[in-house]
């Protein structure tokens, strides 16, 4: 570190003009139960309590989402909501076609809601859409019933929550409508090719939409863009959604890494590099996403985003801090491209091991893995108007944003064994005070439940020379306090 303070310090220069709204919707979160792979749901609600975990309630108001999808995923397209109203000793068992086992449906429209409470998030709903034109979901056979609903059960949906006058839902107990702005029409639709083809989905869509409208017509639609879907949808249904939305699973760039395997831990400089080079992945979708919807006033979510690796049970290696620092710098894309992205995540919600996952339940425990630790950090520390990063060293990894007189910096120090000291300036402006929130670790520590504190982030003050040093493979959350050059 004193070498490191005697060298030159590089420049980190910042244009306070804004350029776009940024949305607090790019740190979502998402909950699909997944039955007898993890059992993510079942295993999240206390049934000794009956109730939700206490501890994933907690866990979760620090992570801070501002938005909760569910119920997923896949698990959408067979899932009939009104199974999962009414006495919940009364509410039928079924069966989860996507991820084997059952389940109960103790969790359903009113626990997720009070979860969202509890937690101080919104709901972004995602309703069952034919079954995504899967068969072999929609009639399942071995006495399953029919699992597909059309658009008259989406928008029966919309009014049981949105209607304060609808008697259904005051009936089994909430007199209060839940409001939820946000209704995703269809997931990963195109990924099947026994499902709906382009022109059916974009056809049924419109059909979904205009119904789920006519009973709330302030609500905001998202559909099912992805895998080149995204311009047909947009022709069809730009008047009637807000938004497109796609999925991101995030693969290293070469097809043999450290990472599909065991032997990451025996070079923690190759694993490093391939978690590194994320970023690049998440660049390349956003990218083309953007030039599919060109032209047309819709936005877009992802709705879903993660790292994408051959097998199960990868949460070794996402467990580790290079993970964290990974997941930052494909946030850091994320809010570059908030102009057009404004529903996004990096992680899915909690308790699978095969994912990278923000949130883990053992037992009576849970805790934040180093993605939930990033989220946080960048959630809690964040303006609302992106702005340009003019200069910044080539080691880091640096977005910028703005509310009022305040700037706040994301900086991820992508050198694993240099820090990188750095001195900050703000065009046209005079930086009064500056706070860092820091959290550097051995890229190669792995965070379990008996761990997790260890990335607490630390808070320090930022000296009046405005010069401060960045440890390796830290991520960091900056604030200044400024005021108008000359005043």
């Amino acid at each position: 570190m004193s070498l490191a303070r005697s060298a030159p310090a590089s420049q980190v220069v910042i244009d306070p003009r804004p350029k776009f709204d940024l949305s607090p919707g790019l740190y979502m979160q998402f909950m699909e139960p997944l039955g007898s792979t993890e059992g993510s749901i079942e295993a999240a609600w206390d049934f000794r309590r009956d109730d939700w975990h206490a501890e994933l309630v907690r866990v979760t108001k620090e992570l801070a989402p501002p938005l909760i999808r569910w119920p997923g995923g896949c698990f959408a397209s067979y899932y009939r909501w009104r199974e999962g109203v009414g006495t919940p000793g009364k509410r039928p068992t079924m069966v989860n076609l996507c991820w084997g086992g059952a389940e109960t449906n103790r969790v359903g429209t009113h626990e997720y809601m009070e979860f969202c409470r509890r937690t101080g998030a919104r709901a972004l709903v995602c309703v069952n859409f034919e079954s995504d034109g899967r068969r072999h979901w929609a009639r399942p056979g071995h006495g399953l019933g029919v699992r597909s609903a059309g658009p008259a059960e989406a928008a029966d949906w919309v009014d049981y929550c949105n209607d304060p006058a609808n008697a259904e839902r005051r009936k089994n107990g909430a007199r209060a409508p839940f409001d939820i702005p946000l209704w995703q029409i269809g997931n990963e639709t195109s990924y099947d090719p026994h499902g709906f083809d382009r022109e059916t989905a974009a056809r049924r869509t419109r059909v979904f939409a205009k119904a789920m409208r006519k009973v709330d017509p302030d609500i905001r639609l998202i559909g099912w863009g992805d895998s080149g879907w995204a311009r047909r949808m947009c022709e069809v249904n730009a008047d009637v959604l807000d938004y497109v939305a796609f999925h991101n699973g995030i693969r290293p760039a070469w097809k043999r890494t450290p990472l599909h395997f065991e032997d990451w831990r025996e070079d923690p400089a190759e694993t490093w590099k391939h978690l590194m080079s994320g970023c690049r992945c998440a660049e390349t979708k956003l990218r083309r996403m953007r030039r599919e919807i060109a032209g047309f006033d819709v936005k877009l979510a992802l709705t879903e985003c993660h790292w994408s690796l051959p097998g199960r049970h990868r949460s070794s290696v996402q467990a580790t801090w290079a993970a964290g620092v990974a997941a930052a710098r494909v946030l850091n894309v994320h809010s570059r491209h908030g102009d057009l992205l404004k529903i996004a995540t990096m992680a899915d919600f909690c308790g699978t091991s095969w994912m990278n996952n923000a949130v883990m339940i053992k037992g009576r425990r849970a805790h934040l893995m180093p993605v939930a630790r990033v989220m946080a950090l960048f959630r809690r520390h964040v303006g609302t108007k992106a702005v340009t990063v003019a200069k910044a060293p080539r080691d880091l990894d640096v977005t910028a944003s703005r509310r009022g007189k305040k700037i706040f910096l994301h900086v991820a120090n992508v050198s694993r064994t240099r820090p990188v000291r750095a001195k900050f300036s703000v065009s046209g402006m005079k930086v009064l005070s500056g706070r860092a929130f820091e959290i550097a670790e051995d890229p190669m520590l792995e965070i379990h439940l008996h761990t997790a504190d260890l990335l607490e982030p630390r808070e320090r003050k930022l000296p009046t020379s405005m010069v401060w040093t960045f440890p390796p493979a830290s991520v960091s959350a900056i604030e200044f306090t400024t005021r108008q050059a000359g005043r």
